[in-house]
């Protein structure tokens, strides 16, 4: 079957609705009529040309904004999980360690963690290649005598 670009177009669409709304309680229904396409069409379509299917990429872009959320300080979990659209803490949590490797709380404490690290060594988080062709290393300790 041959994609038009008006149809690549209408998919397109869709998915920039899902980046805008991911944190809003969207479902396929809602997805497919933004691209003003059936859902069973818009599914085969969007699944066809991302490689996963609208919930599957919904749910990324959710835990996308999870670790970022994660990282700052002030925001529980649970508040996390109500920000980017999920109902259900236990979901949020069993889909982000699926993801992740790791639990929401354990990541945060990881991104609290690096970011110390960050504050305290800031030359180890510079790739090593910067520091030799910039001499990072040798202006910094001239800058501390």
């Amino acid at each position: 079957m041959q994609l038009t670009t008006e149809t690549y177009q209408k998919i397109t669409n869709a998915k920039i609705f899902i980046d805008e709304n991911y944190h809003s309680p969207i479902d396929l229904d809602k997805i497919a009529k933004q691209a003003l396409l059936s859902r069973v069409h818009f599914h085969r379509l969007f699944t066809r040309i991302y490689k996963k299917t609208p919930h599957q990429y919904l749910t990324q872009i959710r835990l996308e904004a999870a670790k970022v959320l994660l990282a700052k300080e002030g925001i529980s979990v649970r508040d996390v999980c109500n920000m980017i659209g999920f109902e259900s803490l236990g979901s949020f949590s069993t889909l982000f360690s699926k993801q992740s490797g790791y639990s929401p709380q354990y990541y945060r404490n990881i991104a609290w963690l690096k970011q110390q690290l960050i504050k305290e060594e800031p030359k180890r988080f510079v790739p090593h290649c910067f520091i030799e062709q910039f001499k990072v290393g040798e202006s910094m300790a001239a800058d501390n005598q």
